[in-house]
């Protein structure tokens, strides 16, 4: 896992959230890359909010709880304001 973003503080009651990103230099997405983010959701010390992956293909898509975007669909998204 490259970066994990604390997306919500932790609150009397509740666990900090997080968000959950894999950066890939590669042209295809390989679905081994998502085990050690799916490995974040058995964490009992955060809530995971969101996973994404980015790489440098040229499909998005959803798989199970990750969006893959590619890295230029998610710098368009990130400076929209709509990945945090």
């Amino acid at each position: 896992m490259d970066f994990i973003v604390e997306t919500a503080g932790r609150r009397v009651g509740s666990l900090p959230q997080v968000a959950a990103i894999e950066v890939k230099r590669t042209e295809r997405w390989d679905r081994s890359w998502e085990k050690p983010l799916m490995s974040i959701v058995d964490s009992s010390g955060v809530k995971l909010d969101r996973m994404v992956g980015i790489y440098c293909g040229s499909r998005s898509y959803d798989v199970d709880d990750l969006q893959v975007w590619p890295v230029g669909e998610f710098v368009k998204t990130l400076h929209a304001g709509e990945v945090f």
